[in-house]
């Protein structure tokens, strides 16, 4: 950080610049006022002498015989050229020496004023910046809070408090998420350990035991591998570098319908399915993981011999796949909380071992980089109903996929 006595405060320098534009107004009113008393004295100072001379001239009694006109003139003449340029050099003088008198003392005193008028326009900048200097990534709870009549500086204030309220649930969206996926990745670690342990310190283990202790490995790697894929994909879609391509997403359902298949029929489910036309243009792997998620979330937090019901379609320059399934009753106020990392509800909904509590979180995240809308809502009769709209968007020419995001 460099010395603050190299570069003068922005309260001194707007100080000087108020100080300079104020005396150079008055210097130029000054400078004005100056022309025309130059004027004035040597336009009309001749003309008022010489009234003056004949007035007195003729209240004089004439003792001497009178003077011929000419040689009157030639008095005159001679009278004000030696009186006008003394006046003229006097007052001019005395203007002068009064006016810099009076626009050092002016300047002098828009000095003063104009430090203090500047020091409290840039108050609210020190609060700011005192408020600046005791946030931390501890401390974000703090906020500038400025009250003042709304202008500039109490709308910096504001964004400011605005920018460090997103940064607070963003950091503690971040430790949730960490801790949360901690622990996620800590459980079938913990399985795979203790299982080996309590094997290994079996004097005697034959075939079977260890048979079943590599099933166990491969349920708790296969579930550690599907969290890992979920953290992946999540991280992918959150970073918004996403490819513009021509993708549909009824064939994307299709696909995933197909490969759930087998899931669906050992849960006993009904599946009915309207799979029409959804063009669309983004990341064909995230947008069939999107579809793929929205299908095992049906699927996997339903009842035995329940249903789940999908349909696709377009229209209005807009793409829509709606999810509905069978289920537990859901608190309206609870369904928020369902697109949030590792979050799950308390009550009998259960997850599958399967699950890793990323589906939701996943496709919230991918339609938000393909800049749609996710919405959910409780069904009357259990179970829950989400609705993906993405924008269809413009397929892009092979050379600007490299720029900018495209705006859909």
């Amino acid at each position: 950080m460099r010395p603050r006595g190299k570069h003068p405060s922005i309260r001194l320098r707007l100080t000087l610049v108020y100080t300079v534009v104020l005396v150079t107004t008055c210097a130029a009113l000054l400078a004005l006022n100056y022309a025309l008393l130059y004027q004035s004295l040597y336009t009309d100072m001749s003309g008022q002498i010489r009234a003056k001379m004949e007035a007195a001239a003729g209240a004089e009694p004439r003792r001497e015989p009178p003077l011929s006109p000419d040689i009157q003139k030639q008095q005159y003449i001679r009278m004000e050229q030696a009186v006008i340029p003394q006046l003229r050099a006097n007052t001019l003088l005395s203007t002068a020496r009064t006016s810099a008198i009076g626009l050092a003392i002016t300047g002098m005193l828009g000095l003063g004023i104009c430090w203090v008028v500047a020091g409290r326009m840039l108050r609210p900048l020190r609060t700011l910046t005192a408020a600046a200097r005791r946030i931390s990534q501890d401390r974000l709870h703090e906020r500038v809070a400025l009250t003042r009549p709304r202008d500039e500086l109490k709308e910096l204030a504001d964004t400011f408090d605005e920018m460090v309220a997103r940064l607070e649930t963003s950091f503690n969206s971040q430790r949730r998420f960490v801790a949360d996926a901690s622990h996620e990745l800590r459980t079938p670690l913990a399985i795979v350990r203790t299982g080996a342990e309590v094997l290994l310190a079996k004097r005697e283990s034959d075939i079977a035991q260890w048979e079943a202790m590599g099933r166990r490995v491969l349920t708790a790697t296969g579930r550690a591998e599907r969290l890992v894929d979920g953290l992946l994909a999540l991280a992918r879609s959150d970073s918004g570098v996403i490819a513009h391509e021509a993708h549909d997403l009824a064939v994307a359902t299709a696909r995933a319908l197909s490969e759930a298949d087998e899931e669906a029929t050992t849960g006993g489910l009904s599946m009915t399915t309207d799979l029409r036309s959804a063009p669309v243009v983004g990341d064909p792997v995230l947008l069939d993981r999107l579809v793929r998620n929205l299908v095992d979330n049906a699927i996997r937090h339903n009842r035995q011999g329940g249903w789940v019901d999908v349909t696709t379609g377009g229209g209005d320059g807009y793409a829509r796949v709606s999810v509905r399934n069978s289920g537990e009753a859901i608190p309206p106020t609870e369904v928020d909380r369902l697109f949030e990392p590792f979050q799950r509800l308390s009550s009998g909904r259960a997850a599958g071992s399967r699950s890793t509590g990323l589906g939701l979180a996943i496709v919230r995240s991918i339609v938000r980089a393909h800049d749609g809308a996710v919405t959910a809502a409780p069904n009357a009769e259990g179970g829950l109903t989400v609705t993906v709209t993405l924008p269809t968007g413009v397929v892009l020419p092979p050379d600007t996929l490299a720029g900018p995001r495209l705006l859909m």
